[in-house]
C-alpha cells in the first residue's frame, strides 16, 4: 500500500544545511505531486516546495525561495528537500505528501512528520 518515508531532521546552527528524505513506496503509475509542508507551533499548516512527478515542475513558498531545492530521484523512489542558509523561522515539523490524482479525484496521502530545529 501507499506509503511515506521521512528522514533527515535534526538540530542545525542558523546558516547551516540539511537535506530532508521521503521514500515513497506503493504507487501506481499516475499522476502525482509531491509537496512538502511545515507546520511551526500556533502555526498554519505552510506549502514550502512542490514537484510533479511528470516534468518536475517544481513550486516553492516564497520564504523559501532561493535557499530551498525540491528534487527527486525515480530510481530510488525518493524526493527529497536541500535545505540550505536556514533560518531560527524554518523551525518546524516537516511533513512529506503525495497528492495523487485519478481523474477528477484527489486523493491525499502524509508522511510521519520530522522535526526541523534551528537553533545557535
Amino acid at each position: 500500500q501507499v506509503q511515506l518515508v521521512e528522514s533527515g531532521g535534526d538540530l542545525v546552527q542558523p546558516g547551516g544545511s540539511l537535506r530532508l528524505s521521503c521514500a515513497a513506496s506503493g504507487f501506481a503509475d499516475s499522476y502525482y505531486a509531491m509537496n512538502w509542508y511545515r507546520q511551526a507551533p500556533g502555526k498554519e499548516r505552510e506549502l514550502v516546495a512542490s514537484i510533479s512527478s511528470v516534468g518536475g515542475v517544481r513550486s516553492y513558498a516564497d520564504s523559501v525561495k532561493g535557499r530551498f531545492t525540491v528534487f527527486r530521484d525515480n530510481a530510488k523512489n525518493t524526493v527529497y528537500l536541500q535545505m540550505n542558509s536556514l533560518r531560527p523561522e524554518d523551525t518546524a515539523v516537516y511533513y512529506c505528501n503525495a497528492r495523487v490524482f485519478v481523474l477528477t479525484l484527489v486523493r491525499d496521502y502524509w508522511g510521519q512528520g520530522t522535526q526541523v530545529t534551528v537553533s545557535s
